[in-house]
């Protein structure tokens, strides 16, 4: 019944949208089910594109967007409905110094908002009406949301929310990149649930535009960083070794070099500078292994290595997704910390699906807020 009601209540926010916005009926074999808004900036307006329950492509254009637009967005299924208002946004600190009470990290959530709610919920981040509870404290997630799952374009809203709800209530929502959202944004779509590759087809366009520099979303995740140092750890998607240590780069420039380059090919990446050849390379943040595997082709970091990186950066651990593993595990007598898992199974088997810093301590959790104190 609670899952009939949730349905019924989002349909009822679309129909205003319905009298507005063309429809272009899809066949049932193409598999699109309810998606965006994509807002994209054009020369002489705004589009908007989303697809509704029937598998409509919704279209309106805009001169203008109305003060304070705001807009309806839910999952695939009809699940989980909230909304989002347009807001302005800037890249945030790479470095925070402050310490909050209770810190939750995930990563990886790859197109599934229902383990992002399940996850948040159970660990009071968010409320049942999906509104930030989390009060002063942080959240941080580690990259890769795209790809995999149907619900990319919802999951990247739904954090666009939080983020500013965080910020009314005193707290923080972190958002780092990972190695997926740049091949998404680089037309590399092998990992992508078909209906984003059906969705930009039918409209004679390509995914890389729909969320390309031009639009909302885009302008959004290009303003997040790709390493971090939040209180005594430093976050990255991937990892950081020796080559990284080696080319000594300052952050804030690694960070702003990788947004740089988001939306371009390999081919150009390269092009443009050796540098962004490392950074987008299998030895740059957002893809190296090696503080986590140890096979050669990895170049795993020594522990000199790894105790240099940390005390150039003045950090206690360095905090990683991108690889999976059965739960969250440490390396290195617990300076290195792995968040990655199948979230989906995870949560199915009651297992640790994110790390909880509190109080200087740090725990894995459950979805329903189980803490196992890590070493």
């Amino acid at each position: 019944m609670k899952k009939i009601t949730y349905i019924l209540w989002a349909l009822a926010l679309l129909l205003p949208f319905s009298q507005a916005w063309a429809g272009t009926p899809v066949s049932p074999k193409d598999s699109l089910s309810a998606d965006g808004p994509y807002i994209l900036f054009r020369p002489d307006g705004v589009d908007v594109i989303r697809v509704d329950y029937q598998g409509n492509i919704l279209q309106n254009h805009w001169t203008e967007l109305p003060e304070n637009y705001t807009f309806q967005v839910t999952d695939h299924r009809g699940l989980y409905p909230f909304e989002v208002q347009l807001r302005p946004f800037q890249r945030g600190n790479w470095l925070l110094q402050d310490t909050p009470e209770r810190t939750l990290v995930m990563s990886d959530p790859h197109g599934r908002l229902d383990c992002v709610i399940s996850l948040l919920q159970g660990n009071q981040v968010i409320d049942p009406n999906l509104h930030w509870a989390y009060g002063p404290n942080r959240l941080v997630v580690i990259g890769d949301i795209a790809d995999r799952g149907k619900d990319v374009t919802a999951i990247y809203w739904f954090f666009y929310k939080l983020q500013q709800e965080a910020a009314d209530a005193g707290g923080s929502v972190v958002m780092l990149l990972g190695n997926h959202e740049p091949m998404e944004f680089a037309g590399d779509m092998r990992y992508a649930d078909p209906k984003y590759k059906i969705l930009p087809r039918l409209l004679e366009m390509e995914y890389k535009d729909m969320i390309g520099p031009d639009s909302e979303l885009g302008r959004w995740i290009a303003s997040w960083n790709t390493v971090s140092v939040l209180g005594r750890d430093l976050y990255v998607h991937a990892g950081i070794g020796k080559d990284f240590y080696d080319w000594n780069l300052p952050i804030p420039e690694v960070n702003a070099k990788i947004s740089k380059a988001l939306f371009m090919k390999n081919k150009a990446r390269k092009a443009l500078s050796d540098t962004l050849d490392f950074l987008y390379g299998s030895y740059g943040p957002i893809w190296y292994r090696g503080l986590v595997m140890k096979e050669a082709k990895r170049r795993p970091v020594s522990a000199d290595t790894l105790d240099l990186i940390r005390t150039r950066y003045n950090v206690d651990h360095i905090i990683v997704g991108h690889t999976i593993f059965k739960n969250v595990r440490t390396f290195y007598d617990g300076r290195v910390i792995d968040v990655n898992v199948n979230n989906a199974e995870n949560r199915r088997k009651h297992r640790s699906r994110a790390l909880l810093i509190e109080n200087g301590r740090y725990y894995s959790v459950t979805d329903n807020g189980k803490r196992k104190q890590l070493r």
